[in-house]
């Protein structure tokens, strides 16, 4: 996914201004797909020079005023093409896993403590998912977009449920083998 498509997504969801946009990104696409309100600016100026969004026009022009962006008809093209595009899930890469690896080598003083460190990050963030979920997201809300919705906000309860479960098991394992000493042998 390119930030790009994800502004042209949030902008066709609702036309916004710049700190509007960023604001919503904080609490809901960047959950996924991060992004720094620097990056969100600098790539409304792109996706309106290349003709895909354009700033509303103003009632009553005001020096300082926010500027508020609509996607044009070739910005919902672009977007729909790349919905359509056929991609190869990404590999996973983090730190955290080739860090064990090398401790298996090495040694793993600390390494309990950094899962447990993990793991309350995201036991957090599982508990953020699903306060939303019970917020957002009621039994009696059944439009189509509302379930596409749903879905991707389910596949990050999911992975926050497989990591907090994946840590939990991890940790056990280090105490019981204490593997939290030092060098493997």
């Amino acid at each position: 996914m390119s930030l790009p498509h994800a502004i042209l997504t949030a902008l066709l969801e609702k036309p916004s201004s710049g700190l509007e946009l960023t604001r919503r990104f904080d609490r809901s696409i960047g959950y996924f797909w991060p992004s720094t309100h620097q990056q969100i600016y600098r790539e409304l100026g792109k996706l309106e020079q290349a003709g895909h969004i354009r700033v509303l026009p103003s009632p009553q022009p005001a020096r300082g005023q926010k500027k508020e962006y609509e996607v044009l008809p070739a910005g919902r093209d672009e977007l729909t093409a790349w919905v359509a595009v056929s991609e190869d899930p990404r590999p996973v890469r983090d730190p955290l896993l080739l860090r064990m690896r090398a401790a298996a080598v090495v040694g793993a003083p600390g390494l309990a403590g950094e899962l447990r460190r993990h793991l309350a990050l995201h036991e957090r963030q599982l508990q953020e998912y699903v306060d939303i979920e019970e917020r957002d997201f009621p039994p009696e809300r059944t439009a189509d977009e509302d379930t596409l919705r749903h879905l991707v906000l389910r596949g990050g309860i999911d992975l926050e449920t497989f990591w907090t479960g994946w840590l939990t098991r991890a940790i056990g394992d280090l105490e019981r083998l204490g593997a939290d000493e030092g060098p493997a042998a």
